[in-house]
């Protein structure tokens, strides 16, 4: 806890993760209150609900080669600054686009303000590892980690919440206030310039498209030259796969096998348990995270949270489900806190913004891909036990890839930086 205490010492560390956190609470708020409004209004259709999950991951695909590029050529708080007040405006568009009832455009405009929204998080993680020091990265990774469960415990309880009191047109609405808060609070975060343009100053119309695939490829060849990053990052495609199934799963298991009449007050239920597994693990994992290796945790924690998603299939009782998702969601906070603690370490500040562009298209392509499959396949002919087997069976594969590669690959890169820092003491 002193750890926790000292890191928010650090102003515009506090000011970028309030601004996080004000923009993710509010965006909870919003697509948990507009799933439910979609699952009334064409209960007999689920497909929208993956529709609408969809809109939030392909955008990527179409700027994955952009963000990444941009982070690190141009200032990145006044990307972080336009993505929300963009993102304000659009999600007052959106409220014009249900009132009409033209489900096109409805789903035109969240893919626009989702894909506004993919600009914004390489920006924030490239100036959060400019203002921190190395041995508070592990700290900042365990505390958003808490914040996370934070938003599983309270986020779609109060996504319901205000669709059932304000509906669909004031839930949204509380969005748009969470990204006109977190732009106030980035525009009066001081950053140092280091932090904000890592490679110097650019204009805009120097950003032509020849430099932005040569940096891009200089990105990709960079990832392809660091053995430890590039074996986690194969990782982030199957977790993707996971992402993708995690967000239509819970919702699927309780309208059409556990709780088909309850779902809605179920829905709050399996929220708060699971996120009150993910408070604890962070908690855990925080303490671990001092003591163990962090390739151990990560490794540990995909074995246990996927042996025990893929059981989650069987229960048949709601409280029995719960009691297997609890621990799952227990073990998952040993894989965030390590992989958000050891990235920063091992990548170049100058190459962050591309890294990630490079991390997040893998990941949504899975997540896309996955989501594709579900409308096509669910329930026509596939079941939901299956999807658990599916999302739980990859955690678990990739922590034993992890368990048996990790090691020895993170030794190969300590005794490089120790070659390296006794050349240069030369």
């Amino acid at each position: 806890m002193k750890k926790f205490a000292g890191i928010f010492q650090n102003r515009s560390f506090t000011k970028l993760f309030l601004a996080n956190f004000t923009s993710q609470m509010g965006s909870t708020i919003g697509l948990t209150a507009f799933m439910f409004y979609l699952l009334d209004r064409f209960s007999s259709q689920p497909v929208y609900a993956t529709i609408t999950e969809l809109m939030y991951s392909l955008p990527m695909l179409a700027v994955f080669f952009l963000i990444g590029v941009l982070a690190d050529r141009v200032d990145r708080q006044k990307i972080t600054v336009y993505c929300d007040w963009i993102g304000a405006g659009l999600s007052l568009m959106l409220i014009g686009a249900i009132y009409i009832g033209w489900m096109p455009f409805v789903f035109a405009v969240l893919f626009l303000r989702s894909g506004v929204q993919k600009f914004f998080f390489p920006a924030e993680h490239g100036m959060i590892q400019g203002i921190l020091k190395k041995e508070d990265y592990t700290t900042a990774a365990g505390l958003n980690q808490l914040v996370m469960s934070l938003f599983m415990l309270f986020g779609n309880g109060l996504g319901v919440l205000a669709y059932w009191t304000a509906g669909i047109y004031g839930a949204i609405l509380v969005d748009t206030i969470s990204f006109i808060i977190s732009a106030l609070l980035i525009q009066t975060t001081v950053v140092s310039e280091e932090a904000r343009l890592p490679n110097g100053p650019h204009k805009l119309n120097e950003l032509n498209l020849r430099m932005v695939f040569r940096d891009f490829k200089k990105g990709f060849s960079y990832v392809l030259s660091n053995k430890l990053l590039f074996t986690l990052i194969i990782g982030f495609f199957v977790f993707g796969i996971v992402n993708g199934g995690f967000s239509v799963m819970p919702i699927f298991i309780l309208k059409y096998k556990l709780a088909p009449e309850s779902y809605e007050q179920y829905s709050i239920v399996v929220g708060f348990v699971f996120g009150i597994g993910v408070l604890l693990g962070s908690f855990i994992a925080s303490m671990l995270a001092q003591k163990v290796k962090l390739y151990y945790m990560i490794s540990v924690g995909l074995i246990i949270a996927g042996s025990f998603t893929a059981l989650a299939s069987i229960p048949d009782d709601i409280y029995l489900f719960l009691g297997v998702l609890f621990i799952s969601a227990l073990a998952l906070p040993l894989v965030n806190i390590g992989i958000g603690g050891w990235f920063p370490r091992i990548i170049d500040p100058k190459m962050m913004g591309r890294v990630q562009g490079l991390i997040s298209p893998l990941n949504m392509v899975s997540h896309s891909l996955t989501l594709t499959f579900i409308a096509y396949s669910f329930p026509a002919s596939l079941t939901i036990e299956m999807l658990y087997w599916v999302v739980g069976g990859c955690l678990a594969i990739v922590g034993i890839f992890y368990m048996i590669v990790l090691p020895k690959l993170a030794e190969e890169k300590a005794s490089l930086v120790e070659e390296n820092a006794a050349e240069q003491g030369v």
